[in-house]
C-alpha cells in the first residue's frame, strides 16, 4: 500500500531553492514524500534534516545550531540556524530568507555570530537586530572570536601559484594549467589557492581589516582537505593563537604527514613551533619508499613529533595547550594521542597512552574530577571518556551509538554532544558526566536527548534491528561483526544478505549514520547486512589496526570471508544462495579483489570509488604518503620489499581472468584520491570479459556523492542492481 508521508520542513529550504536571493519573505510550505508502507526510501532519506554546527550560550541556558535541508527537485541545499533552550524547549528558526547562514557562535549571552554570504554577522538570540560585522567582499570561510570578544580569526583563501602557473593575462579563457610540482590537485580541486588565518580587532560593531598571521608563507592553514576553524584557538587572554600547519609544499608535502602546532603572539608577531626545537632540520628521505623505516621515524626523531599534530585547544586557565598527535611521519592512520604542552616549562605529556585507540575529539573540563573529556572508538562504538586529574582514562558511556564532536558547557558540569547510530540520524544531547561513579557497565553519565529533528519521518518508518556477533579469525583472533536485520523481521524467512566492506582502509565500522552507505535503508529494502570489524580497523588495539598495512589482500580479506561464511552457516535467516558484497574506497578495492577470489560465494558485487590497479594508483593519487606507507615502495624500485611485491602482484586487475559475477562500478570524475580511471578500467574489463556489468559515473562528484539528485540516482541504481541479482 502506498501512502504519503507529509511533514513540515523549514520553509526557507524551499524558498532558497525556488526564489531569488533578493526575496526575504518566506511562506510556510510543506513537502510530500511518497513511502511504500513504512519502508525507508531514497527520497525520505534525502528529505531528512541534517545537524551541522552547534554551540551553547555562555551561561549554558540556550543552544544555537545549524541545520541543512535538501531539495531533490532543485538539486540544492540550504543551511539555516535555530535556537532553543538547553532542555530542548522553545525551538525557534532564526534564518528567515533565501541566504544560507552557517557557523553559529555566541558573542555573549544574548548575541549570536554567524556567517552569511561570506561575511560575519551578528544577531540577537531571538533573531532580531541583524548586523554585518566584516567587510571582506564575501571572502570569510570561517571565524573564531577570542574569549573576551575583542579579536577574531577570519579564514580567507588567497591566490597561490607556486605549483600551478597563473594564467597568462592575454589568455583569460584558457583552461590549460602549467604544473611544476606535486600536490597540484587535492581531493577534488586544483590547488590554485590556499587558506590563511587573519586576526582582526573587533570593537563590538565592526571587524577590522586583519593581519595575515602567515603573511608571505606558501603554506595552508587550516590544512586541506577537511580542516576548518577547529585547527586554531585563542589563548584565554586573547593575546596568542595556536594553529595547525604543515609547512611544506610540492613533493615534500605529498609524501609527508608532518604537521605542527605553532604559537603566534599577536602583539609581536612572533611564531614558535611547539612540536619541534627552533633549529630542527628534517632528515632527508627517499620519496619512493615508505617513511616507516627511514630516519625521519627513528626513535630519536620521534621526540620531534614528525607525524600529524592538529586541533590545538588552550586550557581554561591558560597554562596548557592540548592537541591530537600522531607519532610517525607518512602514516595517516597512526594512533591519535592526546598531547598536553606546558606553556611555562615547554614540557609535553601524552595523556591517553593507556587508551589503545584514537582520540577523535576532546575538550577541556572545568570540573573537579576530570582534566579532559574525549570521544574515541572501542569495540565498534564511539563513546565518551575522561582523563581524570590523576591521569587515568575512564569510560563514561557505553552505548551502541557514536557520539560526535563535543564541547564543554560553561556551567562546567555538562557536555553538549551530537549522537547517531545505524537506526538514528544525528541529534543533539546534553551529557552530564559522573567521573566518580563506579559502575562495571561504565554508564557514568546521564545522557539526555534535546532535539528530534527528524521525528516526523522516523515515527512513520519501521526500524531495523541491530545485533553483533564475535567470531574467530583464521589467525586465532576475535572479530566483531554487526548484523542489521530488516524491519518487521521474520525469523522463519531467509533473506538476501550483503557483506559490507569498509573503506579507509583504517576507518571504524562503528555506529555511523551515512546518507549514502546507510544500513537503515539497506535493511528496509529487505536485506540483512553483515558488517565486519576486520583486521585494520581501529577500536581493537593498535596491533590489530596495523596488520593491514602492507597486507591489503591477506588477513583482512580472510576476515571478510570468515564473517560471511559464519553468518551463512550459523544465522538461519541468511540465504547463502543470495549473497552480495558491497563497499567504497578500500571497500571498493576489497570488492574488486573478492571478485577474483570468492569461489562463487557471491551473486553480485558493487564497488564505489575503489582502487582496481595498484600500480596505476601509486602515481595517480595526490597524497603520495598514503601509497608509500601502504605499499612500502614505488612499483619500479628493483629493491622493493617483499610486502611491496606481494601488494602489486595481488592487485585486483591481475585477477580479472577469474571474474565470473555481475558487478556494478561507481565512480566520481572529481575524485583525485582514487581516480575515475580505476572504476572505468574495472567496468571495461568486466564487459570485455563478457560479464554483466554497469558503470555509474558522476562527472561532478568527488570521492563522495554530495548533490541531491546524484544521491537519489546512486540509491536507485544501487538497489536496482541488488534486486536484479539477489531477489530473483
Amino acid at each position: 500500500m502506498n501512502r504519503a508521508l507529509t511533514f513540515a520542513v523549514a520553509a526557507t529550504m524551499l524558498a532558497a531553492c525556488g526564489t531569488t536571493e533578493k526575496e526575504t519573505q518566506v511562506n510556510i510550505e510543506r513537502q510530500t514524500v511518497e513511502l511504500t508502507g513504512d519502508q525507508m526510501t531514497p527520497e525520505a532519506l534525502w528529505a531528512m534534516s541534517r545537524i551541522a554546527g552547534y554551540a551553547a550560550s555562555p551561561d549554558g541556558s540556550k543552544v544555537v545550531y545549524q541545520m541543512g535541508y535538501y531539495s531533490v527537485e532543485h538539486n540544492k541545499s540550504h543551511q539555516v540556524l535555530w535556537v532553543m533552550n538547553v532542555d530542548g524547549s522553545d525551538q525557534k528558526q532564526l534564518t528567515a530568507d533565501a541566504a544560507s547562514e552557517t557557523d553559529p557562535a555566541w558573542l555573549d549571552g544574548e548575541t549570536i555570530a554567524f556567517v552569511r554570504e561570506g561575511e560575519v554577522w551578528k544577531m540577537d538570540a531571538n533573531g532580531g537586530s541583524r548586523r554585518q560585522l566584516s567587510d571582506t567582499e564575501g571572502s570569510v570561510e570561517g571565524f573564531k572570536f577570542s574569549p573576551d570578544g575583542k579579536r577574531v580569526i577570519l579564514l580567507k583563501s588567497l591566490p597561490f601559484h607556486d605549483i600551478i602557473d597563473a594564467k597568462p593575462e592575454d589568455l583569460p579563457l584558457t583552461t590549460g594549467r602549467v604544473v611544476n610540482d606535486l600536490m597540484y590537485r587535492h581531493w577534488d580541486h586544483y590547488v590554485e589557492s590556499i587558506m590563511h588565518p587573519f586576526v582582526a580587532d573587533f570593537d563590538g560593531s565592526k571587524i577590522g581589516e586583519g593581519t595575515d598571521i602567515l603573511e608571505g608563507e606558501p603554506y595552508e592553514c587550516p590544512m586541506e582537505p577537511f580542516g576548518g576553524i577547529e585547527q586554531l584557538d585563542f589563548s584565554a587572554d586573547g593575546e596568542q593563537i595556536a594553529y595547525t600547519c604543515r609547512k611544506k609544499t610540492g613533493k615534500a608535502y605529498s609524501i609527508s604527514t608532518d604537521s605542527d602546532i605553532y604559537l603566534y603572539t599577536i602583539g609581536t608577531g612572533e611564531t614558535k613551533n611547539l612540536c619541534k626545537p627552533a633549529d630542527y632540520v628534517a632528515p632527508e628521505v627517499n620519496a619512493t619508499k615508505t617513511l616507516k623505516y627511514q630516519s625521519v621515524n627513528s626513535e630519536e626523531n620521534l621526540k620531534n613529533n614528525p607525524g600529524y599534530d592538529q586541533n590545538p585547544k588552550f586550557s581554561p586557565d591558560g597554562k596548557y595547550v592540548a592537541w591530537t598527535s600522531m607519532a610517525r611521519d607518512g602514516y595517516e592512520a597512526d594512533r591519535l594521542r592526546l598531547c598536553c604542552y606546558n606553556l611555562e616549562t615547554g614540557e609535553k605529556q601524552y595523556l591517553t597512552e593507556s587508551f589503545d585507540s584514537n582520540v577523535d575529539d576532546f575538550c577541556w573540563s572545568d570540573d573537579n574530577e576530570a582534566l579532559i573529556y574525549f570521544i574515541g572508538v572501542w569495540h565498534a562504538t564511539e563513546n565518551l571518556y575522561a582523563v581524570t586529574k590523576d591521569m587515568q582514562v575512564k569510560q563514561l558511556t557505553n552505548e551502541w551509538a557514536d557520539f560526535g564532536s563535543l564541547q564543554m558547557m560553561n556551567n562546567g558540569k555538562q557536555l553538549l554532544m551530537e549522537r547517531h547510530s545505524y537506526v538514528a540520524p544525528a541529534d543533539l544531547y546534553v551529557v552530564t558526566p559522573n567521573t566518580s561513579k563506579e559502575d562495571e557497565k561504565m554508564n557514568a553519565a546521564e545522557v539526555k536527548q534535546i532535539t528530534e529533528v527528524n521525528k516526523e519521518i522516523l515515527d512513520k518508518l519501521a526500524k531495523p534491528t541491530v545485533d553483533q556477533r564475535w567470531v574467530k579469525t583464521t589467525d586465532g583472533g576475535e572479530m566483531l561483526y554487526w548484523i542489521i536485520l530488516p524491519p518487521n523481521f521474520d525469523e522463519t524467512k531467509k533473506y538476501p544478505t550483503l557483506l559490507f566492506c569498509e573503506g579507509g582502509p583504517q576507518s571504524p565500522v562503528s555506529q555511523f549514520w551515512s546518507y549514502r552507505w546507510n544500513f537503515f535503508i539497506m535493511a528496509s529494502q529487505g536485506y540483512v547486512i553483515i558488517a565486519p570489524n576486520r583486521h585494520g580497523l581501529p577500536g581493537f588495539g593498535q596491533e590489530w589496526l596495523e596488520e593491514i598495512s602492507g597486507d591489503w589482500t591477506g588477513q583482512c580479506m580472510s576476515d571478510y570471508l570468515v564473517a560471511i561464511d559464519d553468518a551463512a552457516a550459523n544465522l538461519p535467516y541468511v540465504d547463502k544462495d543470495r549473497l552480495g558484497a558491497v563497499g567504497a574506497s578500500f571497500g571498493g578495492f576489497s570488492v574488486y579483489y573478492l571478485a577474483g577470489h570468492h569461489d562463487k560465494r557471491f551473486k553480485c558485487f558493487i564497488a564505489h570509488d575503489g582502487a582496481f590497479n595498484l600500480e596505476a594508483m601509486y602515481t595517480e593519487t595526490e597524497e603520495n604518503w598514503f601509497s608509500n606507507w601502504e605499499y612500502d615502495d614505488a612499483y619500479w624500485n628493483v629493491d622493493r620489499t617483499a610486502n611491496a611485491s606481494k601488494t602489486y602482484m595481488n592487485s585486483p586487475h591481475r585477477y580479472v581472468g577469474k571474474w565470473d559475477t555481475p558487478i556494478l562500478c561507481i565512480h566520481g570524475e572529481k575524485d583525485y584520491r582514487i581516480n575515475a580511471t580505476q572504476g572505468m578500467s574495472a567496468f571495461n574489463a568486466a564487459r570485455m570479459k563478457g560479464i554483466e556489468a554497469q558503470l555509474l559515473i558522476f562527472p561532478d562528484e568527488n570521492h563522495w556523492v554530495l548533490k541531491p539528485q546524484n544521491g537519489i540516482l546512486w540509491q536507485r541504481t544501487y538497489f536496482a542492481w541488488l534486486e536484479r541479482w539477489l531477489k530473483k
